[in-house]
């Protein structure tokens, strides 16, 4: 069967991988890919993409629809101003119960292809909220057709789509970029431009405190100042009195990061206070924070479950970032020590500590793939010691086999694992298993509805039963 580009051709969807594209075969075996079709569909497509090995087609016409599409409610409604083009909601074609499964699916089959097919993956846990959960948002300005306007980039490109709300984020976001576009307008801040190097105002960059109400409102600019910055942040609290924080963060180089590495406040204070876990953090416009704060929740209570702690435990929290995890497990153990490698965010964990009154925990700078050094600051300060639990979330690269390594030989009996990645969590229990860990159940939990993405926390275990 010689399929070429062009050809139109009709298959059922056997599949869905975790980046929203339906899977099919045609007659000869050859996979097809297909964005927008969903497992159960019959559907035709135009070829789009022909190599030796894969064809990837475009949705013409659905002949049968699958019993797992959408049937309208929360993130399946159709009145995204650009479901095509963002990308964003990979899933918001089909029901939240079937995606539900996808990403239960995805981690099982990430533990199956590193070694471990026997590894029990529990059903996906999930908050039931699926929109407005953001509580980050991010949104580049351009100039369009003579006007400024904000939006999202169209998927693998810089293009700018219009679009000043999303679903996945609180109403108001939209509000505040909408003020923030006219104002810039009416002062004559012009936008960046990437081709030239010109221009101003790059992003819009917001952040809500959930539990608190406080947003921050922070101005992406290509200069070392804003002349209207003041007056922006005056005109906009006045507005919005939930804005307790306006920054200016300045980025002048030619790059694809959002943010640059310095920041000016110029209205109200440099910082955000939210609540998680019963426990009040400071948010700065840099530092890290969930960006789903109630799955945030649902995950480090998972964590705080499997580490089983009785009150007496030295507790190590590797990759700790700003101290969220750990804090959380404060009260449950005698004490945590913190290790991260980024300076501004150990400080972050320091002061969260402080703000809450807590004094069971210590945090200090290193990095988690230097073992001989790792917890060497720590002995010096607190004595030696050995953790009696692991709590390790690292990045989505995953952790190192020399850390595995490390924590094996120090005897530690409990390693509790929070993954922001199926395949390297589960790469990573086969070489804790090597070692003779025992694979916990898994709880895949769902922080990011709609989109392909997946957190998962499992407790490794040796010398005694989980």
């Amino acid at each position: 069967m010689n399929i070429k580009k062009n050809d139109i051709i009709e298959l059922d969807i056997i599949d869905l991988n975790n980046l929203g594209c339906g899977v099919g075969r045609t007659l000869d075996g050859i996979v097809v890919f297909v964005k927008g079709a969903v497992t159960g569909d019959r559907v035709k497509t135009k070829i789009i993409k022909a190599t030796s090995s894969y064809l990837v087609g475009r949705l013409e016409e659905i002949v049968i629809s699958s019993p797992h599409r959408a049937d309208g409610e929360g993130l399946r409604k159709t009145d995204c101003a650009a479901p095509q083009s963002c990308g964003g909601c990979i899933y918001r074609n089909i029901k939240y119960e079937h995606e539900l499964e996808l990403k239960r699916d995805y981690v099982k089959n990430a533990f199956r292809k590193a070694g471990l097919p026997d590894a029990k993956v529990l059903d996906t846990a999930h908050t039931e909220r699926v929109t407005g959960y953001r509580n980050k948002g991010q949104y580049p300005v351009r100039e369009v057709q003579g006007k400024l306007r904000a939006g999202f980039f169209a998927t693998k490109t810089h293009n700018l789509i219009p679009c000043e709300e999303c679903m996945l984020q609180p109403a108001i976001f939209g509000e505040i970029v909408a003020f923030t576009i006219g104002f810039a307008e009416k002062n004559h801040i012009s936008a960046y431009d990437e081709e030239s190097g010109r221009g101003v105002l790059r992003h819009i960059y917001l952040r809500i405190a959930e539990k608190t109400g406080e947003i921050m409102v922070c101005l992406v600019i290509n200069a070392d100042k804003l002349a209207a910055g003041e007056k922006y942040a005056r005109e906009v609290r006045e507005k919005f009195p939930q804005v307790s924080s306006v920054m200016l963060n300045i980025n002048k180089k030619n790059t694809n990061v959002i943010l640059g590495d310095e920041f000016v406040c110029v209205g109200g204070n440099d910082y955000i206070i939210d609540e998680l876990c019963g426990l009040k953090f400071k948010i700065s416009a840099g530092s890290f924070y969930q960006v789903n704060r109630d799955g945030a929740e649902m995950l480090y209570g998972l964590a705080r479950e499997r580490a089983q702690l009785s009150g007496k435990e030295t507790v190590a929290d590797l990759y700790c970032g700003a101290g969220t995890i750990g804090l959380s497990m404060a009260k449950d153990c005698a004490r945590i020590v913190g290790v991260e490698i980024v300076d501004e965010a150990v400080e972050c964990a320091k002061e969260n500590a402080r703000l809450n009154g807590v004094e069971n925990a210590y945090f200090f700078c290193g990095d988690a793939s230097d073992t001989r050094g790792l917890l060497a600051t720590a002995k010096d300060i607190l004595g030696d010691f050995c953790p009696d639990v692991v709590i390790i979330d690292p990045p989505r690269k995953g952790t190192t086999e020399g850390l595995v390594g490390y924590l094996d030989s120090l005897g530690v009996k409990r390693i509790v694992y929070v993954s922001c990645n199926p395949d390297t969590l589960a790469r990573d229990c086969k070489w804790f298993a090597d070692k003779g860990y025992k694979i916990g159940e898994v709880t895949p939990v769902d922080l990011f509805p709609g989109t392909g993405h997946v957190e998962s926390v499992v407790c490794l275990t040796r010398g005694f039963n989980s």
